[in-house]
């Protein structure tokens, strides 16, 4: 049995934008957070799966940081079971390291395990090392819920 569409686009707005899903448990449904918070995306020079947690394979290069990501639509864009980045996702620039990032991740804690809600493959590998700022461009990041 799988999830119908409706309800998997649902769960990406309320994550992703803080968004309420109606008529699911008792009259106003499911209910966003009252203080939206951020999400925290994070570089991985594997993948972290299902088992990891945030810090699973995480970059590691010098000055490297998890970059808050607002649960709005500000945010985060969702259209057909699909959230995409709807900013540009600038990580900090490398000082000194070298890592080779493949992955990236959505979780909730800036720093420390978190727990990890997303995680996919880049479309293509990215060398980071001196002087190299990791940026990904608006809807470069994709969380598809099927």
């Amino acid at each position: 049995m799988s999830k119908s569409n409706a309800l998997e686009n649902e769960l990406l707005l309320h994550l992703l934008q803080n968004a309420d899903i109606a008529l699911i448990g008792d009259a106003t449904g499911v209910r966003g957070s009252s203080t939206a918070g951020s999400l925290y995306v994070s570089l991985h020079t594997a993948d972290p799966g299902e088992a990891g947690d945030q810090t699973t394979s995480e970059a590691t290069y010098t000055s490297y940081a998890r970059v808050a990501v607002v649960r709005s639509a500000g945010g985060w864009t969702v259209s057909t079971n699909t959230g995409t980045n709807a900013a540009l996702v600038t990580f900090p620039a490398a000082t000194a390291g070298t890592n080779t990032v493949t992955y990236f991740a959505v979780g909730t804690s800036i720093s420390g395990a978190g727990k990890l809600l997303f995680s996919g493959a880049l479309t293509a590998s990215l060398a980071v090392s001196a002087g190299i700022t990791p940026v990904f461009a608006i809807g470069a990041l994709s969380i598809s819920e099927d």
